[in-house]
Protein backbone atom coordinates (compact mmCIF):
# COMPACT_ATOMS: atom_id res chain seq x y z
CA UNK A 1 0.00 0.00 0.00
CA UNK A 2 1.15 3.54 -0.65
CA UNK A 3 0.38 6.62 1.39
CA UNK A 4 -2.16 7.88 -1.16
CA UNK A 5 -5.59 7.91 0.49
CA UNK A 6 -7.22 6.87 -2.78
CA UNK A 7 -5.26 3.63 -2.67
CA UNK A 8 -6.04 2.81 0.96
CA UNK A 9 -9.57 1.51 1.54
CA UNK A 10 -9.29 2.62 5.17
CA UNK A 11 -9.35 6.24 4.00
CA UNK A 12 -12.43 6.05 1.81
CA UNK A 13 -15.60 7.66 3.20
CA UNK A 14 -18.43 5.39 4.30
CA UNK A 15 -22.05 5.83 5.29
CA UNK A 16 -22.73 3.99 8.54
CA UNK A 17 -26.42 4.15 9.29
CA UNK A 18 -27.34 7.82 9.59
CA UNK A 19 -23.75 9.07 9.64
CA UNK A 20 -21.34 9.92 6.85
CA UNK A 21 -17.88 9.00 8.14
CA UNK A 22 -14.73 10.50 6.63
CA UNK A 23 -12.76 7.26 6.93
CA UNK A 24 -13.24 3.62 7.92
CA UNK A 25 -10.93 3.73 10.94
CA UNK A 26 -12.90 3.12 14.14
CA UNK A 27 -11.55 3.61 17.64
CA UNK A 28 -12.63 0.50 19.53
CA UNK A 29 -14.05 0.82 23.06
CA UNK A 30 -11.24 0.79 25.62
CA UNK A 31 -11.72 0.66 29.38
CA UNK A 32 -9.07 2.91 30.95
CA UNK A 33 -10.23 3.41 34.59
CA UNK A 34 -9.97 7.21 34.67
CA UNK A 35 -13.41 7.87 36.23
CA UNK A 36 -12.11 7.53 39.78
CA UNK A 37 -14.67 9.76 41.48
CA UNK A 38 -17.76 9.09 43.63
CA UNK A 39 -20.21 9.98 40.85
CA UNK A 40 -18.61 7.65 38.26
CA UNK A 41 -18.48 10.60 35.86
CA UNK A 42 -16.10 11.31 33.01
CA UNK A 43 -13.74 14.24 33.57
CA UNK A 44 -11.80 16.84 31.63
CA UNK A 45 -9.16 14.16 31.12
CA UNK A 46 -11.70 12.08 29.20
CA UNK A 47 -12.60 15.10 27.07
CA UNK A 48 -8.96 15.68 26.13
CA UNK A 49 -8.27 11.97 25.56
CA UNK A 50 -11.16 11.48 23.15
CA UNK A 51 -10.68 14.84 21.40
CA UNK A 52 -7.07 13.82 20.68
CA UNK A 53 -8.46 10.81 18.80
CA UNK A 54 -11.18 12.66 16.87
CA UNK A 55 -9.58 12.01 13.47
CA UNK A 56 -11.04 8.48 13.61
CA UNK A 57 -14.04 8.00 11.36
CA UNK A 58 -15.91 6.94 14.50
CA UNK A 59 -14.97 6.72 18.18
CA UNK A 60 -16.80 4.11 20.25
CA UNK A 61 -16.52 5.19 23.86
CA UNK A 62 -15.38 2.97 26.68
CA UNK A 63 -17.76 0.52 28.36
CA UNK A 64 -20.27 2.64 30.31
CA UNK A 65 -22.59 1.12 32.90
CA UNK A 66 -26.31 1.64 32.41
CA UNK A 67 -27.26 1.62 36.11
CA UNK A 68 -25.82 1.20 39.62
CA UNK A 69 -26.87 -2.48 39.47
CA UNK A 70 -24.80 -2.87 36.30
CA UNK A 71 -21.61 -1.52 37.90
CA UNK A 72 -18.73 -3.94 38.10
CA UNK A 73 -15.36 -2.52 37.12
CA UNK A 74 -13.59 0.00 39.35
CA UNK A 75 -13.23 3.60 38.17
CA UNK A 76 -15.37 3.23 35.06
CA UNK A 77 -18.05 5.77 34.09
CA UNK A 78 -21.82 5.43 34.05
CA UNK A 79 -24.63 6.99 32.03
CA UNK A 80 -27.57 6.77 34.44
CA UNK A 81 -27.39 10.07 36.36
CA UNK A 82 -27.90 13.72 35.40
CA UNK A 83 -24.35 14.49 36.51
CA UNK A 84 -22.95 11.78 34.25
CA UNK A 85 -24.98 13.03 31.29
CA UNK A 86 -23.74 16.58 31.90
CA UNK A 87 -20.09 15.52 32.04
CA UNK A 88 -20.38 13.25 29.02
CA UNK A 89 -21.69 16.28 27.13
CA UNK A 90 -18.34 17.98 27.82
CA UNK A 91 -16.62 14.99 26.20
CA UNK A 92 -18.84 14.81 23.12
CA UNK A 93 -18.64 18.57 22.62
CA UNK A 94 -14.83 18.34 22.64
CA UNK A 95 -14.91 15.53 20.05
CA UNK A 96 -17.38 17.40 17.83
CA UNK A 97 -15.29 20.57 17.92
CA UNK A 98 -12.49 18.52 16.35
CA UNK A 99 -14.84 17.21 13.68
CA UNK A 100 -15.17 13.75 15.22
CA UNK A 101 -18.08 11.36 15.72
CA UNK A 102 -18.64 9.33 18.89
CA UNK A 103 -20.91 6.52 20.08
CA UNK A 104 -21.54 5.52 23.69
CA UNK A 105 -21.15 1.85 24.58
CA UNK A 106 -23.84 0.55 26.95
CA UNK A 107 -22.70 -2.05 29.49
CA UNK A 108 -23.97 -4.33 32.24
CA UNK A 109 -21.26 -6.44 33.90
CA UNK A 110 -23.59 -9.01 35.52
CA UNK A 111 -21.63 -11.83 37.15
CA UNK A 112 -18.33 -10.13 36.33
CA UNK A 113 -19.09 -7.69 39.13
CA UNK A 114 -18.30 -8.45 42.77
CA UNK A 115 -19.91 -8.13 46.23
CA UNK A 116 -17.42 -5.33 46.97
CA UNK A 117 -19.52 -3.09 44.69
CA UNK A 118 -22.78 -3.90 46.49
CA UNK A 119 -21.94 -3.72 50.21
CA UNK A 120 -21.43 -7.46 50.33
CA UNK A 121 -24.52 -8.41 48.32
CA UNK A 122 -24.10 -10.73 45.34
CA UNK A 123 -24.06 -9.40 41.78
CA UNK A 124 -26.81 -10.69 39.53
CA UNK A 125 -26.86 -12.76 36.36
CA UNK A 126 -28.90 -15.33 34.46
CA UNK A 127 -28.10 -18.12 36.93
CA UNK A 128 -25.92 -18.83 39.95
CA UNK A 129 -22.92 -19.92 37.87
CA UNK A 130 -19.53 -18.50 38.79
CA UNK A 131 -17.90 -17.26 35.55
CA UNK A 132 -14.51 -18.23 37.04
CA UNK A 133 -12.81 -15.01 35.97
CA UNK A 134 -11.41 -11.95 37.75
CA UNK A 135 -13.37 -8.91 38.81
CA UNK A 136 -11.63 -5.52 38.93
CA UNK A 137 -12.71 -4.18 42.32
CA UNK A 138 -11.77 -0.92 44.08
CA UNK A 139 -9.17 -2.84 46.08
CA UNK A 140 -7.72 -4.82 43.17
CA UNK A 141 -8.49 -7.89 41.09
CA UNK A 142 -10.43 -10.60 42.90
CA UNK A 143 -11.93 -13.93 41.85
CA UNK A 144 -15.53 -13.71 40.73
CA UNK A 145 -18.23 -15.39 42.81
CA UNK A 146 -21.41 -17.27 42.02
CA UNK A 147 -24.01 -14.53 41.35
CA UNK A 148 -27.68 -14.60 42.25
CA UNK A 149 -30.18 -15.38 39.48
CA UNK A 150 -32.21 -12.39 38.33
CA UNK A 151 -35.94 -12.45 38.91
CA UNK A 152 -38.21 -11.37 36.08
CA UNK A 153 -38.77 -7.96 37.64
CA UNK A 154 -35.01 -7.39 37.66
CA UNK A 155 -34.77 -8.48 34.03
CA UNK A 156 -37.51 -6.01 33.09
CA UNK A 157 -35.76 -3.26 35.03
CA UNK A 158 -32.46 -4.03 33.30
CA UNK A 159 -34.12 -3.81 29.88
CA UNK A 160 -35.59 -0.45 30.91
CA UNK A 161 -32.18 0.67 32.20
CA UNK A 162 -30.64 0.08 28.77
CA UNK A 163 -33.40 2.12 27.16
CA UNK A 164 -32.91 4.95 29.65
CA UNK A 165 -29.14 4.84 29.13
CA UNK A 166 -29.67 5.11 25.38
CA UNK A 167 -31.90 8.16 25.89
CA UNK A 168 -29.32 9.67 28.25
CA UNK A 169 -26.57 9.04 25.71
CA UNK A 170 -28.37 11.03 23.05
CA UNK A 171 -29.04 13.81 25.56
CA UNK A 172 -25.30 13.78 26.30
CA UNK A 173 -24.55 14.52 22.65
CA UNK A 174 -23.40 11.12 21.45
CA UNK A 175 -23.92 10.38 17.76
CA UNK A 176 -25.27 6.93 18.56
CA UNK A 177 -25.00 3.98 20.95
CA UNK A 178 -23.52 0.51 20.85
CA UNK A 179 -24.88 -2.37 22.93
CA UNK A 180 -22.11 -4.41 24.58
CA UNK A 181 -23.31 -7.98 23.96
CA UNK A 182 -19.89 -9.58 23.81
CA UNK A 183 -17.17 -11.00 25.98
CA UNK A 184 -18.02 -12.01 29.58
CA UNK A 185 -20.77 -9.57 30.50
CA UNK A 186 -24.48 -9.86 31.27
CA UNK A 187 -25.91 -10.34 27.77
CA UNK A 188 -23.23 -12.94 26.99
CA UNK A 189 -24.01 -14.64 30.31
CA UNK A 190 -27.64 -15.04 29.20
CA UNK A 191 -26.64 -16.25 25.72
CA UNK A 192 -24.18 -18.86 26.99
CA UNK A 193 -25.79 -22.24 27.73
CA UNK A 194 -23.09 -22.94 30.35
CA UNK A 195 -23.89 -19.82 32.42
CA UNK A 196 -27.64 -19.73 31.75
CA UNK A 197 -29.44 -22.63 33.43
CA UNK A 198 -32.83 -20.95 33.63
CA UNK A 199 -36.01 -22.92 32.94
CA UNK A 200 -38.26 -19.92 32.22
CA UNK A 201 -38.65 -17.96 28.98
CA UNK A 202 -35.08 -16.59 29.34
CA UNK A 203 -33.41 -20.02 29.41
CA UNK A 204 -33.23 -23.35 27.64
CA UNK A 205 -33.48 -22.85 23.88
CA UNK A 206 -31.29 -20.54 21.82
CA UNK A 207 -34.29 -18.28 21.24
CA UNK A 208 -34.98 -18.01 24.96
CA UNK A 209 -31.36 -17.36 25.93
CA UNK A 210 -31.20 -14.63 23.28
CA UNK A 211 -34.44 -13.03 24.48
CA UNK A 212 -32.69 -10.54 26.78
CA UNK A 213 -30.51 -9.20 23.96
CA UNK A 214 -33.50 -8.58 21.68
CA UNK A 215 -35.58 -7.02 24.44
CA UNK A 216 -32.67 -4.69 25.18
CA UNK A 217 -32.22 -3.90 21.48
CA UNK A 218 -35.89 -3.01 21.13
CA UNK A 219 -35.80 -0.89 24.31
CA UNK A 220 -32.84 1.05 22.90
CA UNK A 221 -34.63 1.48 19.56
CA UNK A 222 -37.53 3.18 21.34
CA UNK A 223 -35.19 6.11 22.00
CA UNK A 224 -32.59 5.95 19.24
CA UNK A 225 -33.03 5.58 15.48
CA UNK A 226 -31.72 2.19 14.27
CA UNK A 227 -29.31 4.08 11.99
CA UNK A 228 -27.53 5.22 15.16
CA UNK A 229 -27.44 1.88 17.01
CA UNK A 230 -24.77 -0.80 16.85
CA UNK A 231 -24.13 -4.11 18.61
CA UNK A 232 -20.76 -5.54 19.63
CA UNK A 233 -20.78 -9.34 19.56
CA UNK A 234 -18.95 -12.48 18.47
CA UNK A 235 -18.48 -16.13 19.51
CA UNK A 236 -15.83 -16.67 22.17
CA UNK A 237 -13.56 -19.40 23.44
CA UNK A 238 -12.22 -18.41 26.84
CA UNK A 239 -11.87 -20.26 30.14
CA UNK A 240 -14.22 -21.88 32.62
CA UNK A 241 -17.89 -21.80 31.58
CA UNK A 242 -16.96 -19.41 28.76
CA UNK A 243 -15.07 -22.11 26.89
CA UNK A 244 -16.76 -22.65 23.51
CA UNK A 245 -19.27 -25.52 23.52
CA UNK A 246 -21.55 -27.16 20.99
CA UNK A 247 -24.10 -24.33 21.32
CA UNK A 248 -21.68 -21.42 20.86
CA UNK A 249 -21.61 -21.19 17.07
CA UNK A 250 -25.30 -22.04 16.39
CA UNK A 251 -26.32 -19.50 19.04
CA UNK A 252 -24.24 -16.78 17.40
CA UNK A 253 -25.48 -17.65 13.92
CA UNK A 254 -29.05 -17.27 15.13
CA UNK A 255 -28.37 -13.99 16.93
CA UNK A 256 -26.42 -12.34 14.12
CA UNK A 257 -28.91 -13.47 11.50
CA UNK A 258 -31.77 -12.01 13.52
CA UNK A 259 -29.91 -8.77 14.24
CA UNK A 260 -29.59 -8.37 10.49
CA UNK A 261 -33.32 -7.60 10.32
CA UNK A 262 -33.22 -4.51 12.55
CA UNK A 263 -31.56 -2.15 10.07
CA UNK A 264 -28.86 -1.23 12.60
CA UNK A 265 -25.95 1.10 11.88
CA UNK A 266 -23.36 -1.63 12.43
CA UNK A 267 -22.33 -4.91 13.90
CA UNK A 268 -18.92 -4.81 15.58
CA UNK A 269 -17.77 -8.39 15.07
CA UNK A 270 -15.01 -9.61 17.35
CA UNK A 271 -12.38 -11.90 15.92
CA UNK A 272 -10.61 -14.55 17.95
CA UNK A 273 -9.35 -13.11 21.25
CA UNK A 274 -7.76 -16.44 22.24
CA UNK A 275 -6.38 -19.52 20.50
CA UNK A 276 -9.33 -21.39 18.95
CA UNK A 277 -7.27 -24.51 18.22
CA UNK A 278 -9.12 -27.67 19.25
CA UNK A 279 -12.34 -25.79 20.01
CA UNK A 280 -15.65 -25.84 18.09
CA UNK A 281 -14.61 -22.44 16.72
CA UNK A 282 -11.28 -23.56 15.25
CA UNK A 283 -12.30 -22.70 11.68
CA UNK A 284 -13.08 -19.12 12.74
CA UNK A 285 -9.45 -18.28 13.53
CA UNK A 286 -7.81 -15.49 11.56
CA UNK A 287 -10.10 -14.12 8.87
CA UNK A 288 -12.40 -17.14 9.26
CA UNK A 289 -14.66 -15.20 11.63
CA UNK A 290 -15.41 -12.54 9.02
CA UNK A 291 -15.71 -15.02 6.14
CA UNK A 292 -18.23 -17.04 8.14
CA UNK A 293 -20.49 -14.23 9.32
CA UNK A 294 -20.31 -11.80 6.40
CA UNK A 295 -23.04 -13.67 4.45
CA UNK A 296 -25.27 -13.85 7.55
CA UNK A 297 -25.39 -10.13 8.29
CA UNK A 298 -26.98 -7.73 5.83
CA UNK A 299 -25.44 -4.51 7.03
CA UNK A 300 -22.26 -2.72 8.04
CA UNK A 301 -19.65 -4.93 9.72
CA UNK A 302 -16.83 -3.44 11.77
CA UNK A 303 -14.02 -5.99 12.15
CA UNK A 304 -12.04 -5.99 15.40
CA UNK A 305 -9.16 -7.83 17.15
CA UNK A 306 -5.49 -7.99 16.06
CA UNK A 307 -5.99 -5.44 13.31
CA UNK A 308 -3.13 -3.75 11.48
CA UNK A 309 -3.10 -1.15 8.74
CA UNK A 310 -2.36 -3.81 6.14
CA UNK A 311 -4.95 -6.30 7.38
CA UNK A 312 -7.62 -3.62 7.68
CA UNK A 313 -7.09 -2.43 4.13
CA UNK A 314 -7.23 -6.01 2.88
CA UNK A 315 -10.43 -6.97 4.76
CA UNK A 316 -12.22 -3.94 3.31
CA UNK A 317 -10.84 -4.60 -0.15
CA UNK A 318 -12.04 -8.22 0.00
CA UNK A 319 -15.51 -7.18 1.15
CA UNK A 320 -15.23 -8.99 4.50
CA UNK A 321 -15.68 -5.78 6.51
CA UNK A 322 -16.85 -2.23 5.93
CA UNK A 323 -14.75 -0.56 8.63
CA UNK A 324 -11.99 -1.65 10.99
CA UNK A 325 -11.84 -1.09 14.76
CA UNK A 326 -8.44 -0.58 16.34
CA UNK A 327 -8.09 -0.93 20.09
CA UNK A 328 -4.57 -1.26 21.46
CA UNK A 329 -3.00 0.90 18.72
CA UNK A 330 -5.26 3.78 19.81
CA UNK A 331 -3.98 3.65 23.39
CA UNK A 332 -0.54 4.93 22.41
CA UNK A 333 -1.34 6.63 19.09
CA UNK A 334 -3.93 9.40 19.32
CA UNK A 335 -3.10 10.28 15.69
CA UNK A 336 -3.46 6.73 14.40
CA UNK A 337 -5.07 7.69 11.05
CA UNK A 338 -2.30 10.20 10.37
CA UNK A 339 0.29 7.51 11.06
CA UNK A 340 -1.52 5.02 8.81
CA UNK A 341 -1.70 7.63 6.08
CA UNK A 342 2.09 7.89 5.78
CA UNK A 343 2.93 4.41 7.12
CA UNK A 344 4.70 5.94 10.11
CA UNK A 345 5.88 3.78 13.03
CA UNK A 346 3.52 3.41 15.99
CA UNK A 347 4.24 4.36 19.59
CA UNK A 348 4.55 1.43 21.99
CA UNK A 349 1.96 1.02 24.75
CA UNK A 350 3.14 1.63 28.31
CA UNK A 351 1.18 -1.23 29.89
CA UNK A 352 1.81 0.01 33.44
CA UNK A 353 -0.43 3.01 32.75
CA UNK A 354 -3.26 1.38 30.76
CA UNK A 355 -5.42 0.68 33.83
CA UNK A 356 -4.41 3.53 36.09
CA UNK A 357 -5.33 7.08 37.03
CA UNK A 358 -4.17 10.50 35.96
CA UNK A 359 -2.81 11.78 32.68
CA UNK A 360 0.36 9.68 32.46
CA UNK A 361 -0.06 7.13 29.70
CA UNK A 362 -3.48 8.58 28.88
CA UNK A 363 -3.18 11.98 27.21
CA UNK A 364 0.62 12.35 26.93
CA UNK A 365 1.55 10.05 24.05
CA UNK A 366 3.42 12.00 21.32
CA UNK A 367 1.89 12.72 17.93
CA UNK A 368 3.72 12.92 14.64
CA UNK A 369 5.85 15.95 13.96
CA UNK A 370 3.84 17.16 10.99
CA UNK A 371 6.60 19.46 9.78
CA UNK A 372 9.02 16.54 9.63
CA UNK A 373 6.65 14.06 7.99
CA UNK A 374 4.75 16.43 5.72
CA UNK A 375 1.54 14.66 6.69
CA UNK A 376 -1.67 16.58 6.14
CA UNK A 377 -3.40 16.49 9.52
Amino acid sequence: MTSNTNQQPLFTPVRMGNLELRNRIVMAPLTRMRANNPGHTPTELHAEYYAQRASAGLIIGECTEVSPDAYGWADTPGIWSREQVREWRVVTDAVHRKGGRMYAQLWHTGAMSHPDFFSGELPMSASDVNPEQESVTPSGRKPTVAPRPMCKAEICQTVADFGNAAKNSMNAGFDGVQIQANYLYLIAQFLNSATNRRTDEYGGSTENRARLLFEITEAVLRYVDPGRVGVKIGPMHLSGPFAANADTLPDMEYVIGRLSGYGLAHLLLMGATTDFTGSPLEHLAGDGMFRHFRPLYNGQIIANVEMTRERGNRLIEEGLADSIAFGRPYIANPDLPERFLVDAPLNEVDWQTVYASGQMGYIDYPVLDTLATGANR
